[in-house]
C-alpha cells in the first residue's frame, strides 16, 4: 500500500512540475516579447511617441508582474527538486490540492496565505 501512495505522490508532483514548466516557458516567451518591444525604434511623430510611452508603462508593469511570477514558478520548481513541494514554507503543513490547482507555484497553505 505504501508503494502505491509513493507512486501516486510522484504522479501528483509530476503533474505540477509539467504545469510549472509550461508556465515558465509561457512567461519567458512573454517577457522576451516585451523586451523586444522596448528595443524597437521609436516613432518620430510626437503624438505616436506619447502613445508609445503610455504603452511602455503598461508593458513595464506587465514585465514586472511577469518577472515576479517567473521567480515564484522557479522557486516552486526548486522546491520540487528539493522534495519540499506541496509543503507550506511557513508552517510545514501540506498545501491542499485545490490550492495547488489554483496557484501551483504557491509556497503557502491556505491559512498561512490568509495571514498576510
Amino acid at each position: 500500500m505504501q508503494k502505491q501512495s509513493s507512486s501516486q505522490t510522484r504522479q501528483h508532483i509530476e503533474k505540477y512540475k509539467a504545469i510549472l514548466d509550461q508556465r515558465r516557458r509561457e512567461l519567458e516567451t512573454r517577457l522576451q516579447a516585451i523586451e523586444d518591444d522596448f528595443e524597437e525604434p521609436r516613432n518620430p511623430d510626437d503624438d505616436d511617441r506619447a502613445t508609445e510611452r503610455n504603452n511602455d508603462e503598461v508593458l513595464e508593469e506587465l514585465g514586472e508582474a511577469g518577472q515576479k511570477e517567473l521567480l515564484a514558478v522557479q522557486a516552486a520548481l526548486d522546491r520540487i527538486e528539493a522534495g519540499t513541494f506541496g509543503t507550506c514554507v511557513k508552517c510545514g503543513k501540506p498545501i491542499g490540492e485545490k490550492r495547488l490547482d489554483a496557484v501551483p507555484h504557491t509556497p503557502f497553505c491556505q491559512s498561512c496565505a490568509q495571514s498576510f
